[in-house]
């Protein structure tokens, strides 16, 4: 059997990511984890994600199933959607010190929110703030936002509240049960949890930033990822291999298909920013052999690609961006390219289905009804 080479371990990543499942929660809990971003363009990231993997999704469906679906939205290394069998491995969180300031002094507040919120069922943080007072204080994005909101915030980000549904993008919050508080895991065990998550969501990786994403996991478990790493390994879950010049790491099991991987679909897909398949830039890079940059906080004129760039995969090869923008009911593409478009009728047919699918998820009435994202929904 032939050794793992960069076509091998590129053909992997992008086939072991994109199978098409029958329902969003399959897709969900098949992935562990889906990033949540509030900028529509066309569509929030979260959508972009799922309509690649889920057959027949329309933009919104992730929103109108979360309440009838057992999935959570929570901070792992970033904030996002995964599967409440994983909730366990994020908590007790280590909070920031902006938190841990925002907490001190306002025990009373902290009382009043939990109690109000238990009494309501769920609650929207337009009711708590109505209810308790609108004092503000300083959100840590440099603006003034209200205590409760923020209270709301760091509650949930405690383990304390859950996100129960969304209105017009904005989290309606509940108390978490005592049914659905399960017993914090040892340190060990949450440390390997994570490994296995995060290996799994994105294998195979560079080991460089598998230990960079378990230490943007907030929790005395980042003290621990390289024991936990080195205990998968020698336990056989995880393998571990240095491939021209960098050590990457992939579940054990799928070493076999990683070794003979070399299918090239010839199918066009234009990837969320934060999709899988591309979100760790560092594996990008090593990969497909250019920087893909997220421009969408990045002054108009110091942007390369443009705002809300579309990463272009076509034959295991990510080969340029698309900007997208809906005008008059029409999806319109600008198209980049790292080097010259491929001039084959496969890639030209491929670019007209993508579009058309495109434009076929986009047609939600109540996501078109609602084309604005309050501050701070994501």
């Amino acid at each position: 059997m032939r050794a793992p080479t960069c076509k091998t371990l590129r053909c992997h990543a992008t086939a072991r990511s994109l199978p098409t499942w029958d329902s969003t929660i399959e897709a969900v809990t098949h992935l562990g984890f889906v990033q949540a971003d509030p900028i529509r363009a066309p569509a929030r990231a979260q959508d972009l994600i799922l309509r690649q993997r889920v057959k027949d999704y329309r933009v919104g469906d992730l929103e109108r199933q979360y309440p009838q679906l057992p999935l959570w939205e929570d901070m792992l290394h970033v904030y996002g959607f995964l599967p409440q069998q994983h909730v366990p491995l994020l908590h007790p969180r280590q909070l920031s010190t902006h938190w841990s300031e925002f907490l001190s002094g306002r025990a009373a507040l902290r009382k009043s929110v939990l109690g109000l919120v238990q009494q309501l069922g769920t609650a929207h943080p337009r009711e708590v703030e109505k209810e308790l007072g609108g004092a503000t204080c300083e959100s840590g994005w440099g603006q003034r936002t209200s205590e409760t909101r923020m209270m709301l915030e760091v509650l949930h980000l405690t383990g304390l509240l859950r996100v129960a549904r969304r209105e017009s993008g904005q989290r309606v919050y509940a108390c978490v049960s005592t049914d659905e508080r399960l017993r914090p895991l040892m340190a060990w065990a949450r440390a390997e949890g994570l490994c296995r998550l995060l290996v799994s969501l994105y294998a195979p990786m560079p080991a460089r930033s598998l230990r960079q994403v378990l230490g943007a996991v907030r929790g005395p478990v980042t003290a621990t990822p390289k024991a936990a790493l080195e205990r998968l390994c020698k336990k056989g879950e995880l393998r571990c291999e240095r491939i021209d010049g960098e050590e990457w790491i992939w579940p054990e099991a799928e070493t076999a298909a990683l070794l003979v991987a070399d299918a090239e679909e010839a199918r066009v897909r234009l990837l969320a920013p934060f999709d899988p398949v591309v979100w760790d830039r560092r594996r990008f890079a090593l990969l497909w052999g250019w920087e893909y940059r997220f421009e969408a906080y990045t002054p108009a004129a110091k942007r390369q690609l443009g705002y809300y760039a579309l990463p272009l995969l076509y034959r295991a090869q990510v080969i340029g961006w698309a900007n997208l923008q809906v005008r008059e009911g029409t999806l319109a593409a600008e198209l980049g390219f790292v080097g010259t478009q491929p001039r084959e009728a496969a890639f030209r047919r491929g670019l007209e289905q993508e579009l058309a699918a495109l434009q076929d998820f986009l047609q939600s009435p109540q996501e078109n009804r609602d084309r604005e994202t309050e501050p701070g929904a994501a």
